[in-house]
Formats: structure tokens, sequence, C-alpha cells
């Protein structure tokens, strides 16, 4: 069987995350979850995981930040970012795709529109 598919949530609002995360168990990954980005950018070196699903609106870090870190670190830039935002204008999409988010979805976010974006950015690596 294959190793199961690690998901990384870094996400500031507490029912946000949680509800991403109880979408991405129920489906199967194994699940960690952040809620500020600075401890976020360790944990991403040490765990390299297989997708990771980023705010944008950080408290902290901006979420774009952090997304530009991951793609300038040879090791880590490979790996698929879904930014997640209330953001919703096409600039801001831009932005963030620009940035190097493989998808960028605006909240809220439905159970589908998740793991339908999860499973496209895998399939594509």
């Amino acid at each position: 069987m294959d190793k199961q598919k690690t998901v990384m949530i870094i996400e500031d609002e507490p029912d946000a995350a949680e509800m991403f995360a109880e979408m991405m168990r129920v489906s199967g990954f194994r699940v960690l979850k952040m809620f500020s980005s600075t401890p976020a950018i360790p944990m991403i070196i040490q765990e390299k995981p297989d997708v990771i699903i980023l705010d944008v609106m950080m408290p902290d870090v901006s979420g774009l930040e952090v997304l530009r870190f991951i793609r300038r670190e040879p090791n880590l830039s490979k790996i698929p970012v879904i930014l997640v935002s209330a953001k919703s204008m096409p600039s801001d999409i831009k932005t963030g795709l620009d940035a190097g988010a493989a998808l960028y979805l605006t909240k809220p976010v439905g159970f589908l529109d998740l793991k339908q974006a999860v499973d496209k950015v895998l399939t594509t690596q």
C-alpha cells in the first residue's frame, strides 16, 4: 500500500483549520495543522508534506511570503501549495498564482472543492 500522503494546513482561524483538517482526514490523509506562519516554516522543512493548504492572510507572516520561501528552497520548491483566502479579487488570485501557488481557492471552501483541489495537485506532480 502507498505511504499515507501528508497534508499541512496553515490557517490562523481554528474553526477553518479544523474543518479543512477533518475534510482531509476523511479523505485518508495524514494532517499537520499550524495556526501561524512562523513555526510552520521549520515544520515544512522537517516534514516535507505532500501538499500544503495555506491561508493568505495570517497574523504574523503573510501566506504569500511563506509560499515565496517554499518556492526559493530547492528541496521544498516542488511541494504543491493551495492558497485559500477570503480575498477573491482577480488581482489577489493573480498575485497568489504568480507567487507560485498550484491553485487558489476562495473562502468559504466546500469539502468537494478542497478534496478535488488536493487530488488535482497531487496527480499533476
